[in-house]
């Protein structure tokens, strides 16, 4: 009986430990993660309202590129991968990610948003938050086995703090570099890093956009198999924002061999766009079309002028992230799909807004905690069938080049098993 009383104790002693350890080190990522984001959004307010207030800026969009190409050929080669760069780490742990990842996406996003590129955020909040947390394995001397949790860590803290989701944000870190599997080591330090990044931008006074709790229809066979035929044009649309973006870098690499000269080229293409259509709505994050659509009927089309410039916009080499964008064009889909199926518009919105994400992200439970997060739980179910259906129909494909096949989608892809995606 003393022998088990005492090898109880020890385990627990040893558990507490962990614990200890990683409430301090989660806290030292979350301050990190959560300062950087604060100000990373406060920035971003202000350059995208000076934006619409002197819209003529949108035609210097070539000049902007030719700064964020500049500052990247002459800065930052060794930084460039961006969330890619971060995944590679944890899956091949080698030299710390360099700190001037931190400054130079913080630059380059606010550029292309001041200039009028159509990016999102939470690139630039990962990286902030991976390459912060990184630091920390040499600056604390910690061992190199807690280098690859640390970055998760930090994902999931740059995540969940940019967008106010730390549910998601955990999750989203554990889930995002495999293919199909889950880093289950990894689960306290990212759910820690995550809550604390969330709680130190809101420290800040730093809000985020507060979307309206949707409403949902009774469970029934025929609205489940609505959600999940939604599941499938959500999975494709995510799928084609990938291939198109993949597509037009590849184009800009094989006919214009100096790099800087890659983004002055899309940022005329953008800017001659944006000045075809009259409207700013499809540039920048477009935050204000994803309200509206999950309020009241947008254009029918909207989901593609949005992907098409965002693919234009990154593809180019202007930097930023892919989510926000991901949400416009998910959320203005489901709310055209209201014209055909018998949902409710918010609902359809609301759910593209996360299934999109899930497809080109492959990461379907990170994004169904994000529709209960922001949407009330009520809409898990649904949200949460159209992630899953979305994330099988996206196929082997993604918006992340270096994320790995842990399990494939179908038995008959078995052979892609521990491959990157950029290989398929």
């Amino acid at each position: 009986m003393k022998n088990r009383l005492n090898a109880l104790l020890a385990e627990y002693r040893l558990l507490l430990g962990y614990l200890g350890r990683w409430l301090l080190l989660g806290a030292a990522v979350a301050v990190l993660a959560g300062t950087a984001s604060a100000g990373f959004l406060v920035a971003l307010d202000w350059v995208t309202s000076w934006r619409e207030a002197h819209q003529w800026v949108i035609a210097l969009l070539p000049v902007g590129g030719l700064l964020v190409g500049l500052l990247y050929y002459y800065l930052g080669q060794s930084v460039e991968g961006g969330n890619n760069l971060l995944l590679e780490a944890i899956h091949r742990p080698q030299a710390p990610v360099p700190l001037r990842m931190v400054p130079l996406v913080l630059l380059g996003t606010l550029l292309t948003h001041l200039f009028g590129g159509s990016a999102g955020r939470e690139g630039t909040a990962v990286q902030m938050g991976g390459a912060l947390a990184d630091q920390l394995t040499r600056w604390l001397r910690l061992r190199p086995r807690d280098r690859t949790v640390l970055l998760i860590a930090g994902i999931s803290a740059g995540f969940a703090s940019v967008f106010g989701t730390p549910l998601a944000g955990a999750v989203f870190g554990l889930e995002v570099f495999f293919l199909g599997r889950l880093r289950y080591d990894a689960i306290l330090p990212a759910f820690l890093a995550a809550a604390g990044a969330d709680l130190v931008t809101r420290a800040w006074g730093v809000g985020h956009t507060h979307y309206p709790l949707l409403a949902v229809p009774a469970l029934s066979i025929s609205n489940l198999l609505l959600a999940a035929a939604a599941g499938i044009a959500f999975g494709l649309a995510g799928r084609l924002f990938a291939a198109a973006t993949h597509a037009v870098g590849a184009f800009y690499k094989s006919r214009i061999a100096w790099p800087p000269l890659r983004p002055v080229v899309g940022g005329a293409v953008v800017a001659l766009l944006v000045w075809a259509l009259g409207t700013t709505d499809y540039i920048g994050l477009g935050v204000p079309t994803i309200v509206t659509a999950l309020q009241g009927p947008v254009l029918p089309y909207a989901f593609a002028l949005k992907l098409a410039l965002t693919a234009l916009t990154l593809g180019a080499g202007f930097k930023g992230g892919e989510v926000t964008p991901l949400f416009f064009v998910g959320a203005t889909l489901g709310n055209a799909l209201g014209l055909v199926m018998p949902l409710p518009l918010p609902l359809l919105a609301g759910m593209g807004f996360v299934a999109v994400f899930a497809g080109a992200a492959n990461t379907p439970l990170a994004c169904t905690l994000m529709a209960m997060e922001l949407f009330g739980h009520e809409c898990g179910m649904y949200a949460g069938l159209a992630c899953v259906v979305s994330y099988l129909f996206s196929g082997h494909q993604g918006i992340y080049g270096a994320q790995v096949v842990g399990e494939p989608k179908h038995r008959r892809w078995l052979r892609q098993q521990g491959k990157h995606l950029r290989e398929l």
